[in-house]
């Protein structure tokens, strides 16, 4: 599996326009969130909120030999609802790109890929998060036992990849990133003819 050209582009710029004055850690941890004092290009002085860069996640869309997508609807609790989403997960640390995909693929589906497809990677909230999301097709999923956290609430949904493109045109993945993924995996899934 080969990461996608754009994943090594996902870096901070050489140079800074802004120059940081004070930096303070709100949030310790795993989603840490800084308050920085900064000087714009243009002198102006600003108090920042924001997630530092560091954090990485893996999007998966798995599609069976079928032809079948394998979403998921998962309960999420900033939301209070269930969201129709793909497979997700955060990058644990010490650990790649592919082994992360490879891994909630499992975890939340039950899959394993026969094939890996990188797709463009984003950043899903540029303005307060240095957070980097690795979307990823995988192909010729097959689909054995899941093995949930215990703080998850989520249900396998397998259904004609035609349908899942349907759902995603009439609004009904609201989930930011899980559309992009679906969206980034079209041109690909139409090459292969599968859609």
């Amino acid at each position: 599996m080969t990461d996608h050209p754009n994943w090594p582009t996902l870096t901070e710029d050489a140079e800074q326009p802004w120059e940081t004055l004070s930096s303070e850690v709100l949030v310790p941890g795993f989603r840490t969130v800084l308050r920085d004092r900064a000087r714009t290009a243009q002198g102006v002085e600003l108090t920042y909120q924001y997630r530092p860069r560091g954090p990485r996640a893996v999007f998966v869309l798995p599609v069976t030999a079928r032809g079948e997508a394998v979403l998921i609807r998962q309960y999420r609790y900033p939301l209070r609802a269930t969201v129709t989403e793909v497979v997700a997960g955060g990058v644990e640390s010490g650990e790649d790109l592919h082994g992360a995909a490879a891994r909630e693929l499992k975890e939340e589906v039950g899959g394993v890929a026969a094939q890996w497809v990188a797709l463009p990677g984003f950043y899903p909230q540029p303005s307060i998060s240095g957070v980097v999301f690795y979307p990823l097709l995988a192909l010729g999923v097959t689909l054995g036992d899941m093995a949930h956290e215990d703080t998850e609430t989520i249900e396998r949904v397998t259904l004609p990849l035609a349908k899942a493109y349907e759902m995603l045109e009439a609004g009904e993945i609201q989930d930011g990133p899980s559309s992009l993924t679906l969206w980034y995996a079209r041109r690909p899934l139409a090459e292969r003819g599968l859609l």
